[in-house]
């Protein structure tokens, strides 16, 4: 099993909060996805199992015309073994939608929907300077559901000033009240060199509260769990049959291929990463070049990446696994530095052998992963 990440990097504008590699020109457009396609040659005998999940991210995914994602999807099936029932999943933003799209991307193979509503209030939407307004958020997914396409995540993010518990109930409920089967929701963050960083240092916007956002995720959590979804990754919430299948590989450990400027690549020993630079990574495509840099990760690394990935999931972290893996000692190791987290109740030992976050410690998941590394 592998999976193939596509990262498409163009937008129309750019968010407050984003620190993905984008432009906000599409000049480069038709040049980039040919090197697209170019990589997808080059890199061909990357992959050494079937492909079981393709993914379109950025960047926004749903500028690419029909006739550009039909060419990507047609280079991929003729330079890799992709299973006919994969999951394909395109990332949107909901002002790119409109029966002809879905009707296209239906067409091309697209089975599966990211939608970017962030928020179903204007003023929000306004704050985060996203290119979209409520109400084409709405249209979006009914055109979507109207055209077949059932299988729909949608990013909500909460932690942002201004943002009521009550608003951020009814950005909830609307969700469910649309029917979708998946949620990805996100604490906002202020990332270094954002324009929401710049914005906030020179006091323009106000900084996050994070009261706020631990309150906001215990709301969330709680609703969604009472509407019969499941936690199935500290951001991600499904209905049962809709857990990301691409995502999910990630936190798995599972081998896969990033093409396009930024990916990254990782196949349990080597993690790769293409360059940020559309142009940079263009000219050196066309040259047959792959402008990536390379790490291979020492035992020590490959059990961290484990514990990392692992313990943000409803499954957790197997000790069975890890000794498997990494031996005795750093099963019994790992055993130990979690011991201050279950004295606390943070995480639990459940019978199976599997280190696993208690309600009191999802929001606190970086923290306790890093206190698990080695």
């Amino acid at each position: 099993m592998s999976g193939i990440y596509l990262h498409i990097p163009f937008c129309k504008k750019a968010c407050h909060y984003c620190n993905f590699h984008f432009a906000v020109s599409l000049q480069q457009k038709a040049q980039l996805v040919a090197a697209l396609c170019t990589e997808a040659r080059l890199r061909k005998t990357a992959l050494h199992s079937p492909v079981t999940t393709l993914y379109f991210g950025g960047g926004t995914p749903s500028l690419l015309t029909a006739a550009e994602l039909s060419l990507i999807l047609q280079t991929l099936r003729e330079h890799f073994t992709i299973l006919p029932d994969a999951e394909i999943t395109l990332e949107a933003n909901p002002d790119d939608c409109s029966p002809e799209n879905m009707a296209d991307w239906k067409a091309a193979g697209i089975n599966r929907l990211s939608i970017g509503i962030q928020s179903f209030f204007d003023e929000h939407l306004l704050w985060m300077n996203r290119a979209h307004t409520a109400d084409q958020a709405n249209e979006c997914i009914r055109l979507a559901q109207e055209a077949g396409i059932h299988n729909i995540t949608i990013d909500l993010i909460y932690g942002t000033p201004g943002l009521t518990d009550a608003q951020w109930k009814t950005n909830i409920q609307k969700a469910l009240d649309l029917g979708i089967p998946h949620l990805s929701c996100y604490a906002l963050t202020v990332e270094p060199k954002t324009a929401l960083d710049s914005l906030i240092q020179k006091g323009k916007k106000e900084n996050v509260d994070t009261d706020q956002q631990a309150r906001q995720f215990e709301i969330l959590t709680t609703t969604l769990e009472q509407a019969g979804f499941e936690h199935y990754e500290i951001s991600n919430f499904a209905r049962p049959g809709f857990r990301s299948r691409h995502n999910s590989s990630y936190w798995q450990g599972l081998p896969y291929l990033g093409l396009g400027p930024s990916a990254h690549s990782y196949d349990g020993r080597q993690r790769q990463w293409n360059i940020a630079n559309n142009g940079l990574y263009i000219s050196s495509i066309e040259r047959g070049e792959i402008p990536a840099e390379s790490e291979i990760l020492s035992q020590d690394q490959q059990l961290n990446e484990y514990i990392m990935t692992s313990i943000r999931t409803l499954e957790g972290c197997y000790l069975k696994r890890v000794e498997e893996q990494w031996g005795i000692t750093a099963a019994a190791a790992l055993r130990e530095r979690a011991g201050k987290h279950l004295a606390r109740e943070t995480i639990t030992l459940t019978s199976d052998e599997r280190l696993v976050l208690r309600p009191g410690g999802k929001f606190l998941a970086d923290g306790i992963a890093a206190d698990l590394f080695v």
